[in-house]
């Protein structure tokens, strides 16, 4: 079994990624500049919240003035103790009324955050480069996504419900136990607290650590789940079956013994809390009996520290699950907004103009182009495509033709040399013009999990039913349209792999011919076709091509005999340049390989004679 050597090429974060820096990209999304209507949700939200607290801080005073009147005499007591239980009852009430105004309040802003967030990320990773989605791992990258963006929703909720009333809540209930217990009472509650909150913090820094390992584990788990999936007919060729179970199994086996190990801590965290607030819980109302014991206190004293505790406590217990929750969800949100800085290699000039095509004249002139430092695959090519003309790139595998398709879409640029359209320098004008006049059939036609319809109208938006049909017409696919119980309505399946490599290349023609470009780019359109299908599909193509200025990159030179003018290519520069004839005429590279491509020919057509 091979090694797994795939990479994510995930940078190295620095803490501040993960941290307050994290957050501070994050308030934007809180607050959103301009948008008023959200901006008075929040507001209400908070009143909503203060006034929560304030009837919550309220309650422990009639719960004590109830028990220190049933503590005395029957009578008039009894009348006010019922009093106030009433009025207890009704705080609780009014508590829960207000936080879930609250909640109603502030339903729109969070959702409105979580979908801007997504909207930005999707857009970012649009206009990313080929490299980054060539390089990156499908699965890994949803998952960061999604983790991100549902992380939003969590940290605008306990930051401003949680983490700022529970600071309120602390010093009320400070300045209440000095007034009426006096400064001991509040050192023993504020030590307390300050321990509580300093060991949360270190454990939850480790658990932060756990669970990052758990995240990357669980990336690479789905990685190799969507990884082979996706290449189910390649795990069935080989009969791999076995050998991806085991490869997904190791991944899910590492990412169950990581998230072992963060509950086992989740575990240690919560035990150590529970010691630490129990502890003060019983000191404080050993405290207030032994000042009952001298008369100095109330049975009420009593029911009024334990029920100012018991409040505190409940948030003081959140508070460590809010600060993992919040330290999580800057992790998450850390990882996917630094996806969201990873460097555009291509770009648009400031105030780069449309292209406009009038003559779809192409040059190339002196490109030189690398992948990567060292390795230079085109060394100063230069050709022309004369507007309404055809030309046909052939040569070796390796000689750099599909990188022309690549430059040519600007994919990517050029490290020297100029690529012209109608005499205007692709990398000064609008990327989105540049491939808006362009239209390609591929080899390998990927298409989307939808109908044919969808698939066909992609070429242009809002493409009617009749230009739909007109370009599937005109594609020849109406026979296997009409053949179909479902018609255009019919989905094609994952990339498209409920049809033939004929049928894919023909939903890609009829694509291209809705988009309706001046210029066409043919990769290798029919090379992975059987020579019926692709002498069926050549007819298609020529139709395509009238009217239009014609690049086809081929490896079949047969397919391209009769084109207006033909170069070859080797080693990424220009070995020869001529019509087919001329060309067979050099004795050059192309008449090797025209013969080599003969021969091959002869030899599959022998067999078929013997039959």
């Amino acid at each position: 079994m091979p090694p797994d050597t795939a990479t994510t090429d995930r940078p190295t974060s620095p803490p501040e990624a993960e941290g307050w820096a994290t957050l501070k990209r994050f308030v934007p999304y809180l607050w959103p500049k301009g948008n008023w209507p959200l901006r008075r949700r929040i507001i209400a939200a908070m009143l909503f919240v203060l006034a929560a607290k304030g009837v919550t801080l309220a309650l422990p005073f009639a719960y004590k003035g109830a028990a220190d009147a049933m503590a005395g005499p029957v009578g008039d007591g009894a009348s006010v103790a019922l009093a106030l239980v009433a009025a207890y009852g009704l705080g609780r009430f009014t508590s829960v009324l207000f936080d879930n105004l609250r909640n109603v309040a502030f339903e729109r802003v969070g959702q409105v955050a979580t979908l801007s967030l997504a909207q930005d990320v999707f857009h970012r990773l649009h206009r990313l480069s080929l490299r980054f989605h060539l390089t990156r791992r499908t699965g890994e990258v949803t998952k960061i996504i999604e983790r991100g963006t549902k992380s939003i929703d969590s940290m605008l909720y306990f930051l401003l419900f949680n983490i700022a009333p529970t600071a309120v809540e602390l010093i009320a209930v400070g300045v209440i136990f000095y007034l009426n217990f006096g400064w001991e009472l509040v050192a023993a509650t504020a030590f307390t607290v300050v321990v509580y909150i300093a060991v949360t913090r270190w454990i939850t820094e480790w658990r932060t650590k756990l669970r990052r390992e758990m995240n990357d584990l669980d990336g690479q788990a789905l990685h190799r789940a969507v990884d082979s999936l996706l290449n189910f007919e390649t795990v069935k060729y080989f009969g791999a079956e076995k050998r991806e179970e085991e490869r997904y199994s190791g991944a899910a086996r590492a990412y169950a013994e990581a998230a072992i190990k963060s509950e086992n801590s989740l575990g240690l965290l919560n035990i150590t809390q529970s010691l630490i607030t129990n502890t003060l819980m019983a000191g404080a109302m050993a405290y207030t009996v032994w000042g009952w014991s001298r008369g100095d206190l109330t049975v009420g004293d009593l029911v009024f520290v334990n029920t100012y505790l018991m409040q505190l406590f409940r948030p003081l217990d959140l508070l460590g699950w809010v600060y993992r929750t919040i330290r999580q969800g800057l992790v998450d949100m850390g990882e996917m907004f630094r996806l969201m800085d990873t460097e555009i290699e291509v770009k648009d000039a400031p105030g780069a103009p449309a292209l406009s095509v009038r003559e779809p004249h192409v040059a190339f002139d002196n490109v030189t182009f690398q992948y990567e430092d060292g390795r230079t695959i085109l060394k100063g090519l230069s050709f022309e495509v004369p507007a309404g003309s055809s030309l046909a790139i052939v040569g070796p595998s390796g000689a750099g033709k599909s990188t022309i398709g690549r430059l040519l879409f600007r994919f990517y640029d050029p490290q020297g040399g100029r690529i012209l359209i109608d005499g205007q320098d692709i990398a000064e004008v609008q990327q989105e013009s540049v491939r808006a006049a362009i239209g390609i059939v591929p080899q390998d036609s990927v298409l989307f999990n939808d109908t044919l319809a969808y698939n066909i109208a992609y070429g242009a938006e809002g493409a009617s039913d009749e230009v739909v049909a007109q370009a599937a017409s005109d594609a020849a696919l109406m026979p296997l349209i009409e053949r179909l119980p479902d018609g255009f309505e019919t989905t094609v399946g994952e990339r498209g792999l409920k049809l033939s490599g004929g049928e894919k290349q023909r939903v890609a023609i009829a694509r291209t011919l809705v988009k309706n470009p001046p210029i066409l780019l043919l990769d290798e359109a029919t090379s992975a076709l059987d020579t019926r299908t692709e002498q069926e599909i050549l007819g298609t193509l020529k139709r395509l091509e009238q009217g239009r200025t014609t690049i086809a990159i081929a490896h079949r030179l047969s397919t391209v005999a009769d084109a207006d003018r033909i170069i070859v290519l080797d080693g990424g520069e220009l070995a020869e340049s001529g019509t087919h004839e001329e060309l067979l005429a050099m004795g050059g590279l192309y008449t090797e390989m025209w013969a080599q491509q003969a021969a091959e020919r002869n030899n599959d057509a022998e067999p078929e004679a013997a039959e």
